[in-house]
């Protein structure tokens, strides 16, 4: 069944938020595909909308980074106006109204999270808009990978590290079974004292089952020589 319509090409990513007792740990994979070309493999896919409130982006990059880029306007204009910075709902809501009055037009599925006044929240926008409030959220292609994972995993109560930790194993998880998800992953920690970011190196990512290793198959070389006359080429050892 043909899902694209003509010119389009498919879009892969991982990305994830999940809410700890004192903020929330966002991360993200670094690949971004065009179809099965590979156009960037260090994205930061985590994105700035203030100082205590980023968005992770999957789908169209172009879209996503047009709509972060409107909706840091909207919150420097509230910050100014109301003196205060803007709650993590209200970035959210500025994040779901654009998804949705555009869905026609846009392939944008947008996690939203970060630090204010009220605590630590986290916001999943999937495809088409919508607006759900969530104590973790995966999305993107990699993220049909992990559901079960994450599941049979997530605790309530949990502190940093344990959630950092959760986030890298995830994120490893997605991106070793999804070929449009992979790279680095990058990751960052909201917290009321500000944002610390985390990279971890592919090589020093978590690594899980793999199967048993594959032996290697020793095939003999043979070159081929075309013969000066009639007839079929004579093969020789290499």
């Amino acid at each position: 069944m043909q899902r694209l319509k003509a010119g389009e090409v498919n879009l892969g990513t991982s990305i994830m938020a999940v809410q700890f007792d004192g903020g929330v740990v966002i991360g993200a994979d670094s690949r971004t595909t065009t179809g099965s070309y590979i156009a960037n493999r260090v994205t930061d896919k985590l994105t700035y909308v203030h100082d205590r409130v980023y968005c992770c982006r999957s789908g169209s990059a172009a879209d996503t980074q047009a709509v972060a880029d409107i909706v840091h306007s909207h919150l420097q204009m509230f910050a100014q106006q109301y003196g205060t910075p803007p709650p993590v709902h209200t970035a959210a809501s500025v994040f779901e109204k654009l998804c949705y009055d555009n869905k026609d037009n846009l392939s944008a599925g947008i996690i939203v999270a970060g630090w204010d006044k009220g605590g630590p929240s986290v916001y999943n926008i999937p495809l088409g808009g919508g607006l759900f409030k969530q104590p973790w959220a995966i999305g993107g292609s990699g993220s049909t990978y992990v559901y079960g994972y994450c599941d049979a995993t997530y605790r309530e109560g949990w502190g940093r590290d344990q959630t950092v930790q959760f986030v890298k194993n995830t994120l490893a998880l997605a991106m070793s079974r999804d070929g449009s998800s992979g790279g680095t992953i990058r990751i960052a920690v909201i917290t009321e004292d500000g944002v610390e970011r985390l990279f971890i190196p592919g090589n020093e990512l978590p690594t899980f089952w793999e199967g048993p290793p594959v032996p290697m198959t020793v095939v003999e070389a043979k070159k081929v020589v075309p013969t000066a006359g009639e007839g079929a080429p004579i093969e020789v050892e290499a």
